[in-house]
């Protein structure tokens, strides 16, 4: 997740530090071409330029084992993972009291409706009191369920969106993530008014509506994305054939990474839904019965549609070719707009290719399973510099609230892809401009600016490598 802010151009010492250690950035012409942003010219918004730009753009960085030791790790070592096997039959109150309270707190600050509006604090009391907090029992059975809808994951059970200021309409302060269908949850609490529950994911624990999860065992919850073979998803997103026969699963939007299990044994010439099958792949979702169980039901992915039968092998070519099929794509903060944030950006990519990787920017960034590179304030402007020349195809770059992934560089100046509200950059003129970009946008890394007095290369926190 990302909320840029405006800065200026290099210090005079870290321009003076860059200029000496790199020929190749001191030669660089950073005029704004006909794109409207700095150092992008329209032969590189291709993913064609990017790949050329690779030695070896097939080079496989980690294999299927070294990708399911890696995950391993991220699951025994990073707290913001949740093992949803591991949880206990019964959960305490004190537990799920966690879950809950440390992301449902009562707003402090004032909060403003999509028309500008103060939210009136009886409204905000409202939201509050309806997380049912005093509810929360003791010794509570654990249950599970499968999403069944792409579907928002809220801080409080609402569909209220609310914002920091007046003129802000599109980063909702109660939005938090979003589930796809097939994604496990532990159903843990449910709303005062009975429409919500708190479900635990393996990213992400927060509120979601009731209709898009369906309640099951815990055997068919947690084995699903494990069943064999499949289909994974490969581009922004894929949709199922139109069915009036079964309209739970009739056009249901599947976002990259997405796994769904391929019912291989269907019978040649048998209907799906009351069509043929035979130019698409016959697969199985998960849909929720009127009593909210969980069942399953056959649906039609076609072969138009961007899906193959393995996870996509983690190579250059692949993270810069699955990078820019969001190019251009709406910035949705928390997956709001049916889109994606920074770190939901970078882990759909890496998630087809079946790379595991934390929710958010704050907890992706400090991950102990990856290939870690922290900064801090002792780095001098030289260090980070050089950090930012040597970087490699899908690196991934933090600043504060913020990630982006590396496509390559250019006479040493490396460029990113990433999803922004927009960039800051210094104009022809010497004056700051904003680019609002607000979607995956393609830039070059060291003219970005951070603040007044920064730059983005100020500012990088950590760089995170998925590779030996």
């Amino acid at each position: 997740m990302n909320r840029t802010k405006t800065m200026r151009l290099l210090t005079p010492l870290v321009l003076a530090v860059a200029l000496a250690a790199s020929p190749a950035l001191a030669a660089r012409d950073w005029a704004v071409p006909d794109t409207g942003i700095i150092g992008v010219e329209q032969a590189q918004l291709d993913p064609a330029f990017w790949v050329g730009q690779q030695s070896q753009p097939d080079r496989v960085i980690l294999d299927t084992a070294a990708i399911a030791a890696q995950n391993e790790r991220l699951h025994r070592l990073d707290r913001s993972i949740h093992d949803l096997k591991a949880l206990p039959s019964t959960l305490t109150r004190e537990q799920v009291s966690g879950w809950v309270s440390a992301l449902s707190k009562a707003p402090t600050k004032p909060l403003f409706d999509e028309h500008g509006q103060p939210v009136a604090r009886d409204a905000l009391a409202a939201v509050v009191a309806n997380a049912n907090l005093d509810a929360i029992a003791d010794g509570a059975t654990t249950r599970y369920g499968l999403v069944v809808h792409r579907a928002d994951l809220r801080a409080f059970p609402t569909t209220l969106r609310v914002f920091s200021s007046n003129d802000d309409h599109d980063i909702d302060r109660f939005q938090e993530s979003g589930l796809f269908p097939g994604d496990p949850v532990a159903v843990v609490h449910e709303s005062h008014d009975g429409q919500w529950w708190f479900v635990v994911s393996p990213r992400y624990a927060a509120w979601i509506e009731k209709r898009f999860v369906a309640v099951g065992d815990a055997e068919r919850v947690l084995g699903f994305g494990e069943r064999a073979p499949y289909r994974v998803v490969t581009g922004a997103k894929a949709f199922t054939l139109f069915t009036p026969e079964e309209p739970r699963v009739s056009e249901l939007q599947l976002d990259m990474g997405t796994r769904v299990p391929v019912l291989a044994d269907w019978p040649t010439g048998k209907p799906v839904n009351g069509q043929h099958a035979y130019t698409s792949a016959v697969i199985e979702l998960p849909v929720r019965n009127n009593d909210g169980s969980l069942a399953f039901a056959p649906a039609l992915l076609p072969r138009r549609e961007p899906s193959e039968d393995h996870y996509l092998a983690l190579t250059p070519r692949h993270l810069i070719e699955q990078g820019f099929k969001f190019l251009g794509e709406r910035y949705g903060w928390g997956h709001s707009y049916n889109g994606r944030d920074c770190s939901g950006f970078v882990s759909e990519i890496y998630r087809s290719m079946g790379v595991e990787l934390p929710r958010n920017t704050s907890d992706q960034a400090v991950s102990p399973a990856l290939n870690r590179i922290a900064l801090s304030d002792k780095d001098s402007p030289a260090r980070r510099l050089q950090i930012a020349r040597e970087l490699q195809v899908g690196d991934l770059v933090y600043i504060p609230g913020h990630v982006m992934m590396v496509i390559g560089q250019i006479d040493g100046e490396p460029y990113v892809i990433h999803d922004t509200t927009g960039l800051s950059f210094t104009g022809a003129d010497g004056k700051t401009v904003r680019a609002k970009t607000n979607g995956v946008t393609v830039s070059p890394l060291t003219p970005l600016l951070f603040n007044g007095k920064q730059t983005y290369v100020d500012r990088m926190t950590n760089i995170q490598r998925i590779r030996p």
